[in-house]
């Protein structure tokens, strides 16, 4: 059984097929018969899990399971602490209410790479770093959590699945490792 770690970068489908305009994982992973366990849109970069067993896949990424899902997220504007409360508590977003979460600023961490093409900023306007844990995986959850509550997001990194992170297995974006399981 293979457990692959690839850091996604921006940009990139989640996805081995091909794609008419952007790179997919198969412009990166040359492993035959591995497949991610969830998914990051092409805007966010990060942590995928990939592997060749359908029951691992399942417990990965089915939200029966609740694997947590850790993302640092560059936002627009400082944060208050009542846009903490309502981050960490269940959010309306219209077409679901989310599950409670933890949500903290942190400051930027020394590990993280430069994207490229670099975030948009406006210098009259700070940014910030939040650290947000989910149970769920929704579509652009994090992004649509952080925008209801006056925080645009300006980049989104998935940290850690589980028991897996980038923290504790460092790859830079395109790289990937191979764990025994």
């Amino acid at each position: 059984m293979k457990l692959i770690l690839f850091n996604k970068p921006f940009d990139v489908m989640c996805q081995f097929s091909e794609h008419p305009s952007r790179a997919t994982l198969a412009d990166y992973i040359k492993i035959p018969k591995v497949y991610p366990a969830g998914r990051l849109d092409a805007d966010s970069e990060g942590l995928i899990l990939l592997t060749d067993d359908g029951k691992l896949q399942h417990k990965i990424s089915h939200p029966d399971w609740k694997e947590n899902k850790t993302y640092l997220v560059q936002v627009e504007g400082a944060v208050s602490s009542e846009q903490l409360e309502k981050l960490q508590a269940p959010l309306n977003l219209g077409d679901f209410i989310t599950l409670p979460c933890k949500a903290f600023e942190i400051t930027e961490p020394d590990w993280i790479w430069e994207r490229h093409p670099p975030i948009r900023q406006r210098a009259n306007i700070p940014t910030s770093w939040l650290c947000i844990i989910l149970s769920e995986g929704k579509n652009r959850q994090v992004r649509r959590m952080t925008s209801a509550v006056g925080l645009p997001t300006l980049r989104l990194i998935r940290s850690g699945i589980g028991d897996y992170s980038l923290a504790s297995h460092p790859i830079l974006p395109g790289e990937l490792i191979e764990l025994k399981v």
